[in-house]
């Protein structure tokens, strides 16, 4: 068995880590110290699309932004990926995007959802498989084809992204059409994780940043890389957004110090 507090070193998932925070830009003035004042006063409401496995680090994120920001209120929409881009092209006031798969931002895009320059590839992570800890018979995602094993939760893989890297690393092993009778589809991958933790299947697969949130269950096989399509979440302004200044500001400081410390912290890779 492998011990979570081990999974980042094994993950390689590159050389930075990072996080996310939110930021404002100052407001135009006549001087700097009216700037400033501005900048603190005028209130900025930003509702912001997340990918379910990023929640955790996002909350701390809007603590530490707090300190830097005051007058800008956040409001978080989490869910799985696929769920917040079709939200976004209906027409919901979200302000940023930042989804666990290129694909539905690839699809924003093309349709003129996103604005114009405003993208970049943000996270990384990796595929784990995951069983209660009181589970000591499954080793690895050969042992899905045993007795040992009777339920496999994933994501919903058209519409999770968690979903469709689990479907890529069981097909890639010769395992997805033999076990689907297994299969138990989460809405996003945090109810796969739950589903793993309650012991309501006997195993299932996650983001490793997922798994190391969760004192409920243990880290037993990692998916090997070459099993799936790079784990890369992008993040850009939505652009109908009415901030679209304060949402760009936010999307900047994603790269910042701070936002690497908390991200470090939750165990994301910085994309290159």
């Amino acid at each position: 068995m492998m011990h979570r507090r081990h999974l980042l070193t094994l993950l390689a998932l590159g050389a930075g880590l990072g996080a996310i925070a939110c930021g404002t830009p100052p407001t135009p003035s006549a001087t700097n110290a009216a700037s400033k004042t501005s900048a603190t006063s005028a209130p900025i409401e930003l509702t912001i699309s997340v990918a379910a496995s990023v929640q955790d680090a996002m909350k701390d994120v809007q603590t530490a932004y707090q300190q830097t920001a005051p007058n800008v209120t956040i409001t978080y929409n989490f869910g799985s990926s696929g769920s917040l881009a079709q939200q976004i092209a209906q027409g919901a006031p979200v302000d940023i995007f930042l989804s666990a798969s290129q694909k539905w931002m690839d699809d924003l895009e093309a349709k003129g959802e996103m604005a114009s320059g405003s993208r970049q590839d943000l996270l990384q992570n990796a595929m784990v498989l995951i069983v209660p800890l009181d589970k000591t018979d499954i080793t690895d995602f050969k042992d899905f084809e045993t007795d040992a094993v009777s339920k496999i939760a994933i994501g919903e893989p058209e519409s999770v992204p968690a979903g469709g890297y689990a479907k890529e690393v069981l097909t890639a092993l010769n395992l997805f059409d033999t076990i689907q009778p297994k299969l138990v589809f989460g809405k996003d991958v945090r109810q796969v994780l739950a589903y793993v933790e309650t012991g309501n299947v006997d195993a299932g697969l996650v983001y490793a940043t997922d798994a190391q949130v969760s004192d409920q269950v243990q880290t037993v096989a990692i998916a090997p890389a070459e099993t799936h399509t790079p784990i890369v979440y992008p993040v850009a302004v939505v652009e109908d957004s009415d901030q679209q200044a304060a949402a760009q500001a936010f999307v900047d400081f994603l790269s910042s110090e701070t936002a690497v410390a908390i991200f470090q912290g939750y165990g994301f890779g910085m994309a290159e």
